[in-house]
């Protein structure tokens, strides 16, 4: 019987890019931690220690032995760590931050196996929006897809439209470094080579 996979994360994207990788969870298990970057922690330190935390916190809210994924995506501009937008006024702030620059979406993602071994990886991709008008910004927000979203925005939808540039991983934007996840699952024995 294969080991349990569980998802510590309620995002329907990782289940689905999780999917790419030919594996289905075996149960969803969103932790619920405090996000809250600590007093001068440096966004790839903030993403990392995320990724890690939400998987103990699966572990502790399961019970299971089983091997917990979890991920993180942080976008930075400079050393600042841009919020999750949960308010029009916060999406409207990132956006016109990241209006025609280069800004860092730092994607870890840490498997707990069921030994307690974590091993973690972490994607860094350099995204360029164009410069953005008023009634882009304005369009964008009406759209309400930058609800929950780091950085205010969602690249799998309406906002690919307005990035310029992008450099490494689009599945990291979205959630889930593919590259990097399936490195982890494959040293754990999880998905063959």
């Amino acid at each position: 019987m294969p080991a349990a996979l569980i998802l510590a994360s309620a995002s329907p994207r990782r289940r689905e890019l999780l999917g790419r990788l030919g594996l289905e969870p075996t149960r969803i298990a969103a932790a619920d931690i405090d996000e809250s970057p600590a007093q001068g922690e440096i966004p790839t330190i903030y993403a990392r220690r995320m990724a890690r935390e939400k998987a103990l916190a699966a572990r502790r809210m399961t019970g299971s032995d089983g091997f917990i994924l979890a991920g993180d995506a942080v976008v930075a501009c400079g050393r600042r760590i841009l919020p999750k937008a949960e308010d029009e006024a916060t999406a409207r702030t990132c956006l016109e931050l990241l209006s025609g620059r280069r800004h860092r979406v730092l994607s870890a993602v840490a498997l707990l196996a069921p030994d307690g071994t974590l091993r973690e990886r972490l994607s860094e991709t350099v995204v360029r929006f164009k410069p953005l008008s008023t009634t882009e910004i304005a369009a964008y927000l009406a759209s309400g897809e930058w609800h929950g979203k780091a950085g205010g925005y969602a690249i799998q939808g309406r906002a690919e439209a307005l990035i310029a540039w992008i450099g490494g991983s689009h599945s990291g934007v979205m959630g889930l470094p593919l590259f990097e996840t399936r490195a982890l699952l494959i040293a754990a024995g999880l998905l063959d080579g």
